[in-house]
């Protein structure tokens, strides 16, 4: 079938890419790292799945390293700490054109897109005998978004001005923030992760949490203030307690890597990468959504050559916008 789709603080890694080994192809890194995000999120779980099976693919060693989020990781591929990474579009978008405050206006153009992950809904989560019911509740409670350097630490600024609720920002290891609502040190996590989220899918198992549900105005008003987000819907029974789907906004993840890896090193990734798709999805849920047809959720970045080599092979007919070499 031919398809055709239109248009923190870093932790500085001095070491460059390693030299090629004699085992490995020409002009090849000797071993990869993959940019992830902290415990207890669904990107560590994500890379530490895909790494064994790029190893076996490439013959190179690939790990995953844990990281503060998306920010982090396109920094770290900028630095060449971290050659290939996962983001969220937006995030990836404010690298690209150097908008946010983690990127003291520098454009961060070396990424470039190799394959859809899976879509990161915002979630409000609250322990059920709390008294907050909306998100009018949360006027200056104090709110876990997670690392500084992830999704949730980029925008939770972003969409509680935009809602204009004055609130106590805090961040941290997700692992953290599940700990830090039970001892009602926080009041409210906004988590932002593929689902089921390993953090709240523990923290469900010892508490009975509240899923703060998100109006449509409310929804309108944070589209409205940053168009990147999209509508996203967390289904009825991903957690025990939430027993309708839970509408919220969301972005989209991808993996990307340097536009500096070689070509072939990239079309044996991404070839690799959904050749072991029934195995990802094993260790991973949200990879069921990490399908070719997601590749339409990318709408600006451009895709590495290896990459649109691998979709054309198979009859993907990628946006000449989005397949120039830059």
């Amino acid at each position: 079938m031919r398809l055709k789709f239109s248009a923190v603080t870093l932790v500085v890694m001095l070491a460059a890419w390693p030299f090629p080994s004699s085992s490995a192809p020409s002009g090849w890194p000797a071993s990869l790292t993959i940019g992830t995000a902290s415990p207890g999120g669904v990107y560590l779980v994500y890379g530490q799945a895909l790494a064994p099976m790029l190893t076996e693919a490439l013959g190179i060693p690939v790990s995953a390293q844990a990281t503060q989020g998306p920010d982090q990781n396109i920094l770290l591929l900028e630095s060449g700490g971290a050659p290939v990474g996962f983001v969220t579009m937006g995030v990836a978008l404010q690298g690209w054109n150097g908008t946010s405050e983690w990127t003291h206006g520098k454009q961060m153009r070396s990424m470039r897109a190799l394959f859809p992950m899976f879509d990161t809904p915002f979630q409000f989560v609250v322990l059920k005998n709390s008294a907050i019911h909306s998100l009018a509740n949360l006027a200056d409670k104090r709110i876990g978004a997670g690392p500084q350097g992830g999704t949730g630490g980029t925008y939770a600024p972003l969409i509680f001005k935009a809602l204009q609720l004055p609130v106590v920002l805090r961040n941290g290891a997700w692992a953290l923030m599940g700990s830090q609502l039970r001892s009602q040190q926080l009041d409210a996590i906004l988590g932002a992760a593929g689902v089921p989220f390993p953090s709240f899918t523990e923290l469900d198992t010892t508490e009975t949490v509240d899923f703060i549900a998100l109006g449509d105005n409310e929804i309108g008003t944070l589209r409205k203030a940053m168009p990147e987000l999209g509508a996203s819907v967390v289904p009825a029974g991903t957690y025990p307690s939430l027993k309708a789907d839970y509408k919220t906004i969301g972005l989209y993840n991808f993996g990307v890597a340097s536009k500096d890896l070689p070509d072939d090193l990239v079309y044996s990734i991404v070839k690799a990468f959904y050749a072991n798709h029934d195995r990802m999805v094993q260790a991973s849920p949200s990879a069921r959504e990490s399908v070719v047809e997601n590749l339409k959720r990318n709408e600006w970045l451009p895709y590495h050559p290896g990459a649109v080599r691998y979709y054309r092979e198979i009859g993907v007919d990628i946006p000449a916008a989005l397949a120039a070499a830059q």
